[in-house]
């Protein structure tokens, strides 16, 4: 169920908020509310998994206490029974493959049908990270155990950042569950504009690039131009940014209609200057949890320098591989990993002696060159772009663009790029300070929200980027 779809916005979001507008006095009232409905909001999209997610969960819930007394075992079993979910829907298939590719070397005949296929639940990447993080953080003393099952389940299930995040600590949302925020006619307000501007996004930006990011990375290898590759490049790199900050715009939306506050997921990461810099914009929760529940139980910046960035180069191929079961995520994960080392030992002092426009600019290619690899469906064809990219000359086939393409992505560009645009940011500023200026952006969002309703009713069926990984 899409956030944006009319049996969302028509049906299921009504009828949760109409009740917990209703039981706005009642914190535990409200909760039940919000663990009915967004148990209602998996299983239409994911009916086999929930068993899976309820078990799993009833186990942490059961951990809870022998981890908060000290019971290493129990840690332990708990995580690895949390990380055996991840391993088995996530990278079955990708480890027996491998495992028959490595075989093959040997003269060991592959046998046909053993590789085992299970299908990618929606959302599991994110889900199992966030249980990993509660029995971590009670073993911390960072977070209390749950105080009632349907506290964690709530928690665990809490539709608008279920499926691609935010990632949240259970400590974060677990004082706003039993005190909420006062629901008001200004959160709801709030709320919903933002909402607004994430659907606008999603439906009238990354949509519109996305068929013909698609059509580039169609192209067979051997008709590939240099035009056309660095064309679908930049058609991607604005798809996923608009993309899935538009589906953090809406859980953040969401959340603040309903009383709670999620934390902000993106901070306009491409004006970055630097990959580092980058990092600490782009989806914010899952760098920090990087940080917190690999790089600092690595180490974190307590052992020497070369151990240091051995740790940061791991943590980022894990980070690669977290993203999706196939080499080319595992390489994106060794490139970042291997740019942010680069960083700390000379880059970083090199582009602080440029212009910032130029080191943004330099920047801003280092990434698209990255999402080139994330974007690739194999090896082969990312060698493919690579030399399409890097030869000037090379013909090929010529992508036709269409007016509505263009104009998206020049407002992809815009958004992404807005501080880096002269005056942009600045008379949009003074408009918003304005009230007359602020009714008239909020009448032109409206009407876009209309818009892209009317759109994606009509248009084919397009998931988020991020709802299967």
């Amino acid at each position: 169920m899409l956030f944006y779809e009319p049996l969302f916005l028509f049906v299921f979001f009504p009828a949760a908020f109409a009740l917990t507008w209703r039981r706005r006095h009642s914190a535990d009232r409200r909760l039940f509310v919000l663990l009915t409905a967004s148990l209602l909001f998996y299983t239409w999209g994911e009916p086999l998994f929930v068993p899976v997610v309820l078990a799993s969960s009833a186990l942490d819930y059961a951990l809870g206490p022998l981890v908060a007394r000290r019971a290493r075992w129990a840690l332990a079993l708990g995580l690895v029974a949390n990380l055996a979910i991840l391993v088995f829907y996530k990278y079955v298939g990708f480890l027996t493959d491998s495992l028959f590719a490595v075989l093959s070397l040997f003269g060991v005949p592959a046998v046909t049908g053993a590789t085992l296929q299970v299908a990618l639940p929606i959302g599991v990447s994110f889900i199992v990270f966030e249980k990993v993080t509660y029995l971590v953080d009670i073993w911390r003393g960072l977070s209390p155990p749950a105080r009632a099952f349907r506290d964690y389940l709530t928690y665990v299930f809490f539709f608008p950042k279920l499926l691609a995040g935010p990632i949240i600590k259970y400590h974060e949302i677990d004082a706003q569950f039993h005190s909420p925020a006062p629901l008001a006619e200004t959160s709801v307000f709030d709320g919903f504009t933002r909402f607004m501007l994430g659907v606008i996004k999603k439906v009238l930006i990354a949509d519109s690039v996305a068929p013909m990011a698609d059509a580039a990375f169609a192209i067979p290898s051997n008709q590939l131009s240099f035009a056309s590759a660095w064309s679908g490049v930049l058609l991607f790199t604005v798809q996923i940014y608009v993309d899935f900050s538009a589906y953090s715009d809406m859980a953040i939306g969401l959340a603040r209609m309903f009383g709670y506050q999620l934390s902000e997921n993106f901070n306009r990461p491409y004006i970055s200057c630097s990959i580092t810099e980058f990092w600490r914009r782009w989806h914010i929760s899952l760098t920090s949890w990087i940080r917190e529940y690999l790089y600092i139980p690595l180490g974190g910046n307590r052992v020497g320098p070369w151990r240091r960035m051995t740790n940061l180069w791991i943590c980022f191929l894990a980070s690669g591989l977290w993203h999706g079961a196939a080499w080319t995520y595992v390489l994106w994960g060794a490139y970042n990993g291997l740019l942010l080392v680069l960083d700390r030992l000379v880059l970083l002092r090199l582009l602080d002696r440029m212009p910032q426009i130029i080191a943004n600019l330099l920047t801003l290619v280092i990434v698209m060159v990255g999402w080139t690899i994330f974007r690739a469906s194999s090896l082969p064809q990312l060698g493919a772009f690579f030399h399409a990219m890097t030869h000037p000359g090379q013909p090929g086939v010529v992508l036709h663009w269409e007016n509505t393409t263009l104009l998206a992505l020049a407002a992809g560009i815009a958004i992404s790029l807005a501080p880096r645009l002269p005056y942009l940011d600045a008379v949009l500023s003074q408009v918003l300070a304005r009230r007359s200026g602020r009714f008239m952006v909020e009448a032109f969002g409206a009407v876009l929200f209309a818009v892209a309703l009317i759109k994606a009713v009509t248009d084919p069926f397009r998931p988020f980027l991020y709802f299967r990984f």
